[in-house]
């Protein structure tokens, strides 16, 4: 696992007072949502004209479903960030480890939980921690832990193999 420096932004959360920023880029993510909810909207009406184009969809989800339900998460590869919202709510929000903040991990806008508004930007955060520990790494075969022989030890092997096969050699068969 790299180090990465975590950055906070903001703290305490609680005392955080909106900036002329945070006001302009919660005003972006609305307009880029309806843009984006418009884009969809008409996206949907297409798809509900041509049912081919409907069912190639439907495919490419479900790939792209089982796709992303493949990926293996591991609790200690998860960053867990408090963030403060628009709205003036924390919560807790959650992050692959190798992004050094909530946004730049793509965690832009989030649903309040408290007053159900979506798509409220995140203003300010503070890593808490892991998700969970590291595991340890797994420990080699005992085979593979014994240390190589000397070349005296082999020798004291080869003689004693040559000495067992001429016994056997000498022995009379059945």
């Amino acid at each position: 696992m790299r180090e990465v420096e975590y950055r906070s932004h903001g703290v305490p959360l609680e005392d955080y007072e909106l900036t002329r920023r945070d006001h302009r880029r919660q005003k972006e993510s609305e307009e880029i949502r309806l843009a984006a909810q418009r884009m969809a909207d008409e996206d949907f009406a297409k798809c509900q004209a041509d049912p081919a184009m409907a069912e190639h969809r439907r495919q490419t989800f479900e790939e792209v479903a089982k796709l992303i339900s493949s990926f293996e998460r591991h609790d200690h590869e998860i960053m867990r960030w408090r963030a403060r919202l628009y709205c003036g709510h924390i919560v807790e929000t959650q992050a692959h480890y190798s992004h050094s903040d909530p946004i730049a991990a793509g965690a832009y806008t989030k649903r309040c939980p408290e007053c159900e508004v979506e798509d409220l930007t995140i203003v300010a955060y503070e890593p808490i921690g892991l998700l969970g520990e590291r595991p340890e790494p797994p420990q080699p075969p005992p085979s593979q832990l014994r240390k190589r022989p000397t070349r005296a030890e082999l020798e004291q092997r080869v003689a004693a193999l040559e000495e067992e096969n001429k016994r056997l050699r000498a022995k009379p068969s059945p």
